[in-house]
This record gives structure tokens, sequence and C-alpha cells, in this order.
């Protein structure tokens, strides 16, 4: 079987996305968003009509950002988020987004063809925070191979 990663990622926002304050962050969306979907590995990411995510709730959580892809690889999805013009755009991450006390991003691989839903994401995140880093749930830096490809290289710059 040929599997894929999935990612989730949440962030609260300082104030809500249409104040001044996070103006550049609303603008970064669509060139980074077209980044990722041009990036070598990327597969999908979930989106509105609108073509980001930013309209989605989660967890019973307005004020909550979302974003869910999918990618190739681990290596495939490190090499996107940190590097180029996503990583200028992270660099400014606290200007946009309050501390959270939890994790903020699982990985977790689903097979070939798969769309994650946010059922799903959201079982995976809190795997992560009750249990920790296991190839149910995982992160960058203590990365999982695929379930039947031992040879993926899970390895990250971060």
């Amino acid at each position: 079987m040929l599997w894929k990663l999935a990612q989730l990622n949440v962030a609260r926002p300082l104030q809500p996305l249409d104040a001044p304050a996070l103006a550049d962050f609303v603008a970064a969306l669509e060139p980074v968003n077209a980044l990722a979907d041009a990036s070598p590995g990327f597969v999908w990411r979930m989106q509105t009509e609108r073509g980001d995510a930013t309209e989605v709730r989660w967890g019973g959580d307005d004020e909550l950002v979302v974003n869910l892809s999918v990618w190739s690889s681990v290596l495939a999805l490190a090499d996107f988020v940190y590097g180029g013009d996503h990583l200028a755009v992270m660099r400014r991450r606290r200007e946009w987004f309050g501390p959270m006390d939890r994790s903020v991003t699982v990985l977790w691989w689903i097979p070939a063809g798969h769309r994650p839903t946010l059922g799903e994401a959201a079982e995976r995140l809190n795997a992560l925070r009750q249990h920790g880093p296991s190839p149910f749930a995982f992160t960058f830096r203590a990365a999982f191979p695929a379930p039947d490809d031992v040879s993926d290289p899970v390895d990250s710059p971060a």
C-alpha cells in the first residue's frame, strides 16, 4: 500500500481575521497557498470556495484557524514549511497568533487517495496531546516512517 502524510495545524489569531493587525497574514494566504499547491510532494489541502480554510470552524472553538493538508512525505512537507516564502511568513506568526499551551501540529500516515477529515485530525491531535508522539500521531521532531515503508526518510531540518 502506498502512504501519504496528513498534517493538521491549528492557531488562535490574536484578533479577528478582518482586523488591521492581521492584514499581512490574510494578504499572505493566497500566495502561500499557491506556493504549497506548486511544491514538490504536495497532494491536497482542505479549502473552501475562497481557496483557503480560514472559514472552517473546528473543535467547538470559533476562533481557531486550521490547516489540513496531505503530502508525499515528511521531507516534502518540511521542505515547504521550513523553506522559502513560507518560512518568512512563519517567522511572523507571533505577531498574528497567540501561544497555545498544547501541541498545535500533528502528522500521521494515510492510505494514498484518502482525504482526511477534521474528525480524524482531532483524534490524532488529541492522541498526540495525551500520549506524545507515536506511529498514530507524531511531529516533525519525532517522526515515524510510513507503516510498510521503513526506508521513508523522516528526518527533518527542524
